[in-house]
């Protein structure tokens, strides 16, 4: 079942009302006294609805999680959309873009509330699982970023990221410093991909794919990493890679 409600985040954007949603499974009814784990996820509007999603098209999730069943909580919350607030709200560093110019970080406030005010929020009133090897981020474009981030950064609460498309292309360098700086832990699983037909949208994306990749594998992280053979940078290509990264990261039914 999937519940939706208003909530706001004053640190980040004064009192602009935000769109949060909970996905319970099934087997949350059928169980009464299990606990489940949870994944947290970027763009909730575009996660489970198209009628709330952007452009129309969402990530299905829904969707596959009535199809599928797995045991598992979904929870995600809308970004800042008046004009640059996306990307100033999903950027763990500053970094120049030839068309905006200049976008200040803002990712570590972002982090701060999800895993300090709306992660205790959701482990109080849901039964979850709320130990880090039960706790699971996702998210595509910035969202992948920020998911990457997460599993870098904040190694100690997520165990398991799905980086879809992630911007890695806005400071290739701060990407590399990131990954070398991280503290992981040996169990850590990351599925980071990109769409063959958006490889071309930025020259840098191939070359920081590449280090990422290896940087993360000489760190030991169990890494998935692939080009989607025709895969776009939208909604609709990533909804295709659900089953694919939720394999990825054994989350089981």
């Amino acid at each position: 079942m999937l519940y939706r409600w208003n909530i706001t985040i004053p640190q980040l954007s004064g009192a602009q009302v935000r769109r949060a949603y909970l996905c319970l499974p099934r087997a949350y009814y059928e169980q009464p006294d299990r606990r489940f784990p949870v994944l947290y996820m970027f763009d909730g509007h575009n996660v489970f609805l198209d009628s709330d999603a952007t452009y129309g098209t969402s990530w299905g999730m829904l969707d596959y999680l009535i199809r599928e069943n797995p045991g598992l909580i979904v929870a995600a919350v809308s970004c800042n959309t008046v004009g640059n607030g996306r990307l100033i709200e999903y950027s763990p560093y500053p970094h120049c873009s030839s068309r905006l110019g200049f976008i200040p970080a803002r990712g570590e406030e972002t982090m701060d509330w999800l895993l300090h005010t709306f992660k205790p929020m959701i482990d109080a009133h849901v039964r979850t699982l709320p130990q880090r090897e039960n706790t699971i981020i996702a998210g595509s474009s910035m969202g992948g970023l920020m998911a990457l981030y997460a599993a870098l950064c904040h190694n100690d609460h997520f165990s398991r990221a799905a980086c879809l498309s992630p911007s890695l292309w806005t400071d290739p360098q701060a990407v590399r410093a990131m990954i070398k700086d991280a503290n992981i832990a040996s169990d850590t699983v990351i599925y980071m991909d990109y769409g063959s037909c958006e490889m071309g949208n930025h020259g840098e994306n191939a070359g920081i794919l590449a280090d990422a990749s290896r940087l993360l594998l000489e760190k030991g992280v169990h890494l998935t990493s692939r080009i989607v053979p025709g895969g776009m940078h939208c909604e609709a290509s990533w909804r295709e890679q659900i089953p694919v990264f939720m394999r990825c990261l054994n989350v089981h039914k």
